[in-house]
């Protein structure tokens, strides 16, 4: 039976990064949440009631939920590939929060999967999609900083333990500000300049165990399994470079340094953390000094869209389900990708040593400019 209307979305997964996308899945015309499910029955049903949500339960009753044509995954890491087969194999559509999976080989067979069942895989993260990224990719596009040459990434925290009720899993193996933040920048930077072919990085650990500092269990101590500090040199396909800080390990808070740089300018972007919410700023090459000092000023390339904010990507598959299309551009290979990637940046650290990409990915089209997620776009259930 063909379907039609508002597409049905399920939650697995009823921790903090729920409330995020409850809130904005609610917002979209073209989606339903008919469902949350997890592990906790009981935090299910909390979370139910709080965003209007007509059912509730574990994961088994969303998979088996006849409404439910899209499964959101929002479980820990480590069991991102479990979950996203299960409901690949019970024949839902899957949005997954990054990463994929902490497997490269397990990730794959996921990817291959959804090939072999005719299913769309997407893969957070969704802010790419957000009108900053997407202003900006048309404005690289338009070439209005010339050919593309070079990248800088920035993001330095003292850590997720000094807020985070529970935050052992974001310092465990597939996690750790590579693991954690990394899916954002790396995203952005494929999304924008294509994909990664090289990687060369030195990771440290400022601390062998961390302390909780907030919530019930402040004062719990526990270990660090991963590097807590990595700088990273990236090769693009088309010859530009990148080089990405990534850090949870120092006192200054500095997130969201993201420029690009080319023959004619450079583009400075902001948090890819963020969907966007603020002007692009664009620098020139310097011509002229005014009284002994350089001249720069910013020229202001305004954001084009609406701002949306997290499930933007399980929406853009809705959209495809119900019309086809092109707009799902998050998918399931991007998010293979940047966990290549991620995995060969691990193997440089152990290795001290330049690391080959061994996959990659078709150039990213750019979402309509008059994309709109709050539009209500698909026609009514008969």
């Amino acid at each position: 039976m063909t379907r039609t209307g508002r597409v049905g979305v399920g939650l697995i997964g009823a921790g903090m990064i729920s409330n995020q996308y409850l809130t904005n899945l609610s917002q979209y015309p073209d989606v339903e949440v008919v469902a949350v499910g997890d592990m906790n029955a009981e935090r299910a049903a909390a979370q139910a009631a709080a965003f209007g949500v007509p059912r509730s339960g574990d994961a088994a009753s969303i998979l088996a939920d006849d409404d439910v044509e899209i499964v959101v995954n929002l479980t820990i890491p480590a069991a991102h590939v479990e979950v996203s087969t299960a409901a690949l194999e019970a024949g839902k559509h899957v949005w997954s929060e990054k990463p994929i999976g902490i497997d490269r080989a397990a990730a794959q067979r996921l990817v291959e999967l959804a090939k072999e069942r005719d299913l769309l895989l997407g893969v957070a993260p969704d802010t790419v999609l957000g009108p900053r990224w997407q202003t900006a990719k048309r404005a690289i596009q338009a070439g209005v900083i010339g050919t593309p040459l070079t990248a800088t990434t920035a993001f330095q925290s003292q850590g997720p333990d000094w807020f985070h009720p529970d935050p052992e899993f974001l310092f465990a193996q597939g996690a750790g500000p590579l693991f954690d933040m990394g899916p954002y920048y790396l995203s952005a930077l494929v999304h924008l300049l294509g994909p990664i072919t090289q990687v060369v990085a030195v990771g440290t650990k400022a601390y062998e165990t961390r302390t909780i500092r907030s919530g019930p269990r402040a004062g719990t101590t526990f270990p660090v399994e991963v590097p807590t500090h990595l700088t990273v040199v990236s090769r693009l396909a088309n010859g530009e470079a990148a080089s990405s800080l990534m850090s949870t390990d120092t006192a200054l808070f500095r997130h969201g340094v993201f420029e690009v740089n080319g023959t004619e300018g450079t583009l400075v972007l902001g948090d890819p953390n963020y969907f966007g919410g603020g002007d692009l700023k664009l620098y020139r090459p310097i011509t002229e000094f005014r009284d002994g000092r350089m001249a720069q000023e910013p020229e202001i390339i305004a954001e084009e869209g609406p701002l949306s904010g997290r499930g933007v990507g399980a929406l853009t598959m809705a959209r495809t389900i119900r019309r086809g299309g092109d707009l799902h551009i998050a998918t399931g290979e991007v998010g293979y990708h940047v966990l290549d990637a991620m995995t060969s940046i691990e193997e440089s650290v152990e290795r001290q040593a330049f690391v080959d990409i061994r996959s990659t990915v078709a150039p990213i089209p750019a979402l309509p400019a008059d994309f709109d997620p709050f539009a209500a776009t698909l026609t009514t259930s008969v």
